[in-house]
């Protein structure tokens, strides 16, 4: 099956390159390697460094002609879409768009979109199933929102097949150390470089992570089960930060107590995620607990600041 993966030598997309490649796909990377590396994948995959917006990217899928898309290419960072709305627009909501107009010229019966538990905003209850309202506080959210939006109207007037995966806060090896949703990889980062991670706010936040893995995982049950359904990705357990930096003290063995800073703008509160219907209907569940997912990330983290890390195929 030919798979074009945008976003694919980043930190997700690579995951899902690997998975794909030993389920048998024939894939393409689309990446502009503005926060991806040629490092990430095997070198027989082919890489074609472009942006998302970009009209080419048409053209791209007349040739290839994939039977699938998975659309991971996005501006990730919630602080950055707080500073420059204008820009996390362009590339989440029109980056959308021309994948989904690629995918119709390209002949690709299924979109697989990657989405943010950001959409739901401040949860009423949690868990948080699918059915929440969406009320995003950031920009960020607000464009994944949008995104969803227009997916879903382009699968509905065009017959093609849509699968939204919304995910919680992923983590894992080859996670760059920026970004709120790279929390475990700056605090990592930190810890193996002798200094103390900053806690933003008072530390209470609670969060869902989601080892990268594991979305990977869901990404092949999406292409296989998926159906055109919204699907949340998480582990459906929650954890405060707080509580987060002392499980990485225990399984780092790295003593101190963190630094503070203050609460960052379009930060959620609570979130945890429901993830029954990803469990029924995809066949998936979580595989790797928190603390393994630490381990690995730590291996990885530590690995880096020795030498150049070898991309894990």
């Amino acid at each position: 099956m030919r798979v074009l993966i945008t976003g694919g030598a980043g930190f997700i997309g690579s995951h899902v390159v690997e998975a794909g490649r030993q389920a048998g796909w024939e894939i393409w990377v689309v990446d502009d390697l503005s926060r991806g590396s040629r490092t990430h994948l095997p070198a027989d995959i082919p890489l074609l460094v472009m942006d998302v917006r970009d009209p080419a990217l048409e053209e791209l899928t007349v040739d290839f002609r994939p039977a699938v898309i998975h659309h991971l290419a996005a501006q990730v960072d919630v602080a950055a879409s707080v500073a420059d709305p204008w820009h996390d627009a362009s590339v989440n909501l029109l980056g959308t768009l021309r994948v989904l107009r690629a995918a119709l010229r390209g002949g690709a019966r299924q979109v697989v979109l990657a989405s943010s538990a950001a959409v739901y905003g401040e949860p009423e209850r949690l868990p948080v199933a699918e059915e929440h309202p969406l009320r995003p506080l950031s920009p960020y959210g607000l464009s994944k929102a949008a995104a969803e939006a227009y997916a879903r109207w382009f699968g509905a007037h065009h017959g093609l097949e849509v699968t939204i995966l919304r995910y919680g806060n992923v983590y894992g090896p080859r996670q760059p150390a920026v970004g709120e949703a790279g929390v475990i990889a700056r605090f990592l980062a930190a810890l193996a470089d002798g200094e103390r991670p900053v806690i933003h706010g008072d530390g209470r936040q609670v969060r869902d992570f989601i080892y990268v893995g594991d979305v990977a995982a869901a990404h092949l049950q999406a292409t296989a089960r998926g159906a055109g359904g919204i699907y949340n990705i998480g582990t459906g357990r929650a954890i405060s930060i707080r509580g987060l930096y002392r499980l990485m003290q225990r399984v780092t063995g790295v003593e101190g107590e963190p630094a503070h800073g203050p609460p960052r703008p379009g930060d959620i509160r609570r979130m945890v995620l429901d993830i029954r219907r990803a469990q029924a209907e995809l066949g998936w569940t979580p595989q790797v607990g928190l603390p393994e997912g630490l381990a690995q990330t730590w291996k990885w983290v530590r690995a880096g600041k020795r030498g150049p890390c070898a991309p894990m195929f």
